[in-house]
């Protein structure tokens, strides 16, 4: 049950009569050994992590360590309960609680990073609100974190999801893949169409650099997290209206790859290029070193 890439992956989804979720779940048990309960129970421990990482930021909102951010999440869901959203309750929500997972992570709370910290808000923030918008189960939403894990395992065996080596395209763009393509899954979608979401997601953010103000995972993290969240719901809406993706998904995962590689140093996590240089963030930056 084991492969090495999308095409490897489909194949086995096609041979087996089963979607990606299934096929990484036995995945665990045939290739790592792990029975099958003990898979679903880690993951579903994982899953409640995420869950409270979304209420906490909105329940209890609070100042991130850097002071960067703080607050957000809890006020963008207090403008959609108003009414005033104009992304729809689906978007609105994903977003304010995508944001509100950095916040957690910037404070100190306890997150699930995945793939990373600094992306770690999108997958519960788009899970969290289709469960609640579409009434899915929490086993429903544990087998479709196996997706995400397959998506992402493909993303690690075959280019990265550090910004450090990639830029943010590696950490967000990666995140948003695995959300888009699980979440197409949720709704339905064929294993072909979970993967072009996943493609059509990566090409959507290929290219964003990485660039921490005062190198701390606050700002602009935790927006590129809304905006991976979002990404990550308009590319499973695209493949399940019917739409392909144009390039295929290990394709467009080794372009990614080369594009970060190229990326000059400045702009993969050092905080000395991108939005982290303006004399704004430097400024910003000698006020928390005073700190």
């Amino acid at each position: 049950m084991d492969f090495r890439s999308g095409n490897e992956l489909l194949k086995l989804c096609k041979e087996q009569g089963l979607p990606i979720s299934e096929i990484m779940l036995r995945r665990e048990e045939e290739e790592l050994g792990v029975k099958r309960e003990d898979a679903m129970a880690r993951m579903a421990h994982s899953w409640q992590i995420m869950k409270r990482a979304v209420r906490k930021a909105i329940e209890e909102p609070g100042k991130s360590m850097g002071g960067l951010i703080g607050g957000e999440a809890s006020r963008m869901n207090a403008r959609r309960l108003e009414g005033h959203s104009i992304c729809g309750t689906v978007t609105s929500k994903a977003i304010a609680y995508a944001m509100g997972v950095l916040e957690v992570n910037a404070s100190m709370g306890l997150i699930v990073a995945a793939p990373t910290a600094g992306s770690s808000g999108i997958i519960p923030g788009v899970f969290t609100s289709l469960q609640e918008e579409f009434g899915f189960s929490d086993e429903q939403m544990v087998k479709a974190l196996f997706h995400t894990a397959a998506v992402g395992y493909l993303i690690m065996r075959n280019a990265t999801v550090a910004g450090s080596q990639g830029g943010c395209q590696a950490e967000v763009g990666s995140s948003a893949a695995m959300a888009a393509s699980a979440v197409a899954e949720l709704m339905g979608g064929s294993p072909e169409q979970c993967l072009g979401a996943a493609s059509i997601a990566i090409t959507n953010l290929m290219g964003l650099v990485c660039d921490p103000i005062a190198g701390l995972v606050e700002a602009p993290c935790q927006n590129r997290n809304a905006v991976g969240a979002a990404n990550a719901l308009v590319c499973a809406e695209i493949v399940l209206s019917g739409t392909r993706s144009v390039v295929p998904f290990d394709e467009i995962l080794e372009a990614s790859y080369r594009v970060g590689l190229r990326m000059p140093m400045e702009l993969r996590e050092t905080a000395l290029g991108g939005a982290a240089a303006t004399p704004t963030a430097c400024e910003l930056c000698k006020g928390i070193l005073k700190e």
